[in-house]
């Protein structure tokens, strides 16, 4: 395994952040660019420079012109464009799945008829792009109960409707197909049973045969103390998941992640990154809610940190289609973020509102810029999810009074917190 001269990071969320510092910490790592960047990262990299992400020949180019020998892609729309051939073509090795493998966030009904072909356990769904067959379909579901109607393609994760009875759902679908509420992602449309239970995630490195388990995680995803409120794209997560026992783990590996992988050989796809798995923990067992074809966001900010091995190293033994070791070794900690909001998120909100960061930090405590930039030369708000407070500790309720201690610093003004993340109800009770 050679060592980088130059790696790029592509995205701008804290996920990139996340990432950034994670290599920064390896004796593999040489310069680090970013495009486009953060805050954050524009204070931690060489450079940042500005690229549209959905376009895979200009972030090709971009590599070419550095001298990149090594890219990592962090959010869902370069890995769908084809960024990773894009870039491979050029001979610039990458970590994340290629154009085929990334079918699997790119199209919810691509990853419902594989789940259903190899009796993977999800949801009971059906596949449309007319309104009439959907509204037939719709007709299969008692009236009064929750219905789950999802635009196919990529929504900003915006694109699931969880309708409360059978007229919503029929709304949401007319809006979608007949109206163009998600533009193209919303042209095709899944329609499944709602399901019941405790939501959790597992995130998977794979490459080729070979694949590893990172750190459970449990995202919050409801803007609201007691998962009340509007969906987002997460306020917080703990990890390890406490509430998941290893069995239940150990279950979800042998009846969907292996079925899954045995799948992908058998379909011929070269799977290299990771293979987020949404789950939902029924009376019925584990069902898998979704594919994601990268690291979440806000839990990629835990789970890298929480094995011991050089993340780095990992990532560029997963591109290479190298020998991995035959599992990762769990610090032993437990984690804790928190994500600071604009007021108004997930709704509209201000921006560039300035940021003014602590002095210092208890140990095992850091902050990860999300929505930030800087603006003659001020640190300033400049997305909805502004900054993850994270804290590391040897319990979970460490984690947790370290985190919020932090959190009551006034980072910039009228910041949003939930206050209860990480305060989960175990599986058992």
């Amino acid at each position: 395994m050679n060592k980088p001269q130059k790696i790029l990071i592509i995205g701008s969320g804290g996920r990139e952040h996340a990432i950034l510092r994670e290599c920064l910490k390896s004796p593999h790592c040489g310069e680090i660019i970013a495009a486009p960047g953060n805050g954050g990262m524009e204070k931690d990299a060489t450079a940042c420079f500005p690229v549209d992400v959905s376009d895979p020949e200009a972030i090709a180019t971009l590599a070419v012109e550095q001298k990149v020998d090594f890219a990592i892609i962090g959010p869902e729309v370069p890995l769908c464009a084809g960024a990773v051939d894009a870039l491979q073509n050029r001979g610039v090795l990458t970590f994340g799945p290629n154009e085929k493998a990334a079918r699997f966030e790119a199209s919810k009904t691509y990853t419902k008829d594989f789940l259903a072909k190899y009796d993977i356990p999800t949801a009971k769904y059906g596949n449309f792009t007319e309104t009439a067959p959907a509204i037939e379909f719709l007709e299969s579901f008692p009236a009064a109960e929750p219905i789950v109607v999802k635009a196919s393609g990529l929504a900003a994760g915006k694109g699931v409707i969880i309708a409360e009875n059978q007229t919503q759902a029929k709304e949401a679908v007319i809006e979608m197909l007949e109206e163009g509420k998600f533009g193209d992602s919303g042209k095709s449309i899944v329609i499944e049973e709602c399901m019941f239970g405790r939501e959790t995630s597992l995130h998977l490195l794979v490459s080729g045969d070979q694949f590893l388990t990172l750190p459970s995680s449990r995202d919050h995803k409801k803007h609201g103390e007691g998962d009340t409120g509007l969906n987002t794209g997460g306020m917080g997560v703990i990890a390890p998941d406490p509430t998941i026992p290893q069995e239940v783990l150990d279950g979800i590996l042998e009846t969907i992640a292996k079925p899954t992988l045995a799948g992908f050989r058998t379909e011929g796809i070269d799977y290299r990154g990771i293979l987020y798995i949404g789950l939902m923990l029924t009376e019925e067992g584990p069902k898998v809610l979704e594919f994601n074809v990268r690291l979440g966001d806000p839990e990629t900010q835990l789970i890298l940190p929480l094995f011991a091995e050089d993340t780095l190293e990992i990532f560029l033994k997963t591109a290479g289609n190298e020998t991995l070791p035959k599992q990762l070794t769990p610090t032993g900690e437990s984690a804790i973020t928190v994500v600071l909001a604009a007021d108004g998120y997930p709704g509209s909100y201000p921006k560039g509102l300035p940021i003014e960061l602590p002095d210092t930090l208890p140990e095992g405590a850091s902050v990860i810029h999300a929505g930030t930039a800087i603006k003659d030369g001020q640190l300033v708000t400049s997305g909805g999810r502004v900054l993850n407070i994270i804290a590391f500790a040897d319990s979970a309720d460490n984690a947790y009074d370290k985190v919020y201690k932090v959190c009551e610093h006034p980072f910039f003004k009228n910041q949003y917190y939930r206050k209860d993340i990480g305060q989960t109800v175990p599986l058992s009770t």
